[in-house]
């Protein structure tokens, strides 16, 4: 035992023990916590501020931060990673590539740490045209063996990007989803819409297995797999019409039990679309044979509430939820964009049970390609555009960011009120810090008080702007 292990092993006399509990009351009420701003109309983009200004006058709210209202554990934050957002990436030469990868997925002062990514099982609509992993020359041909299957495209650019992305972070996390199953295991044969026949229920789920394996052989580990992307929207190129009742079967006697054998680790999640159809999800939660291989249920927002997600929460608390997409249309509108992404995905997502929150393509262009024919989105801004070598950073960027850089996988929602004008969202990292993001959606400044048991701070904010306040 050395000296300094013995003066802390030495009895602690009730005056000393008084006096230190006085001195560590003091410290931690007059620390100052980090500070990040989000205010459009100043021009101030996702910047540390120097320490956070004191406002002048009574605070007019208070938000407090129940740290023993403890809710769900959070996965991560991030995007999409499309084959177009993979070739705009490769595009640029290899010091502007990695000085933007560091940037969105190191965790260095000026990075963002985006810790999860969405992958789409062989095309999605942001590729240059659609293809799956199992295509046939004979437009008549089936191959219920899947002696044909093959990573194909992605190969060329999106394995190879995510290859340096995970060099940068090798701990971010991976979902994936599909948007189409081969043509020839459809009944209309074609990419766009359509339904898959039941006779090749079970070679989908091997061709789904094959994919996690032919990954995890690649160095790539899938954490979640969603059943479908948007099962409701067959008009997009490559889609596919899923009814939950399928869904549900499809689980409860295929994928489940061929991820069983297969001893794949990869979490089950339903749905994966709009909010306006919570019953969707609970339809298939409430299968009995499909429920106990589902971990949860995933949602977007381009239609319905967000508070939908507790709904289903309610009605399955042992299921987790995920918030996997959405977009914002180009040419975009700064202001209203983050402040509604702030509010309904990066505060209220969670807030209804949400372990993520992932916006959708991580990248673009200038011209907004590649996307499909036949429905492929034509409008769809990255979080940021590569032009060459520039970069320029979009409203998503700025979103995820508020979140992303703080909230390590693994932290903890807590409980906090939401007083009028002050939507919010709270967290207790790993290393028992915590984390407070604000948005201000009223028409004026507002002054208020943060609290954390004995632990107080003043704050502002501007209207219409975001913070994330660390301590």
């Amino acid at each position: 035992m050395n000296e300094t292990s013995k003066v802390y092993n030495m009895p602690i006399r009730p005056t000393l023990l008084l006096c230190l509990l006085l001195v560590f009351g003091f410290s931690v009420k007059g620390q100052t916590p980090s500070f990040w701003l989000t205010d459009p109309k100043a021009g101030i983009l996702f910047q540390k501020q120097p320490s956070p200004s004191v406002p002048t006058g009574e605070p007019t709210e208070k938000i407090s931060l129940y740290t023993d209202s403890l809710y769900q554990s959070m996965d991560g934050f991030g995007f999409t990673l499309s084959q177009g957002s993979a070739s705009h990436l490769l595009s640029m030469s290899d010091s502007a590539r990695q000085t933007i990868l560091h940037e969105l997925f190191g965790s260095g002062e000026n990075d963002i740490r985006i810790s999860y990514l969405r992958l789409p099982v062989a095309a999605s609509d942001l590729n240059a045209f659609p293809f799956s992993y199992n295509d046939l020359k004979d437009p008549k041909g089936t191959d219920p063996t899947l002696s044909q299957f093959s990573l194909s495209y992605d190969t060329l650019d999106v394995l190879p990007i995510l290859k340096q992305i995970l060099a940068i972070n090798p701990k971010l996390r991976l979902m994936a989803s599909p948007w189409s199953p081969p043509t020839w295991m459809k009944d209309n044969r074609d990419t766009r819409g359509g339904s898959l026949l039941p006779e090749f229920e079970a070679s989908y789920a091997q061709y789904l297995v094959k994919y996690i394996q032919e990954m995890g052989k690649r160095g790539f580990t899938i954490d979640a797999l969603t059943i479908q992307n948007e099962p409701l929207h067959p008009g997009n190129n490559p889609s596919l019409l899923m009814l939950p009742e399928q869904q549900a079967r499809f689980i409860g006697q295929h994928l489940g039990p061929a991820f069983q054998q297969a001893g794949i680790q990869t979490k089950i999640i339903v749905y994966d679309h709009n909010a306006d159809r919570p019953d969707y999800p609970i339809t298939v939660l409430s299968d009995p044979i499909a429920n106990p291989y589902i971990d949860g249920s995933a949602f977007h927002l381009y239609g319905g509430q967000i508070e939908a997600l507790s709904e289903v929460h309610r009605a399955f608390p042992d299921k987790n939820l995920y918030f996997t997409e959405q977009w914002v249309g180009s040419p975009g509108n700064l202001e209203g964009d983050i402040a509604w992404h702030v509010k309904n995905l990066l505060i209220e997502a969670p807030r209804n049970w949400a372990k993520t929150v992932l916006e959708w393509n991580l990248s673009s262009n200038p011209e907004l390609t590649p996307h499909t024919d036949r429905g492929g989105c034509d409008r769809c801004l990255g979080a940021i555009t590569i032009d060459g070598d520039a970069v320029t950073r979009n409203p998503a960027y700025y979103v995820i960011a508020h979140a992303s850089k703080w909230v390590d996988p693994g932290s903890t929602r807590i409980g906090s009120n939401s007083p009028k004008g002050l939507p919010n969202v709270a967290f207790t990292r790993p290393d028992s810090k915590k984390v407070l993001i604000v948005h201000n959606n009223s028409a004026k400044e507002i002054r208020f008080e943060i609290k954390e048991n004995s632990t107080s701070f003043p704050a502002s904010l501007p209207a219409g702007a975001t913070g994330t306040w660390v301590w």
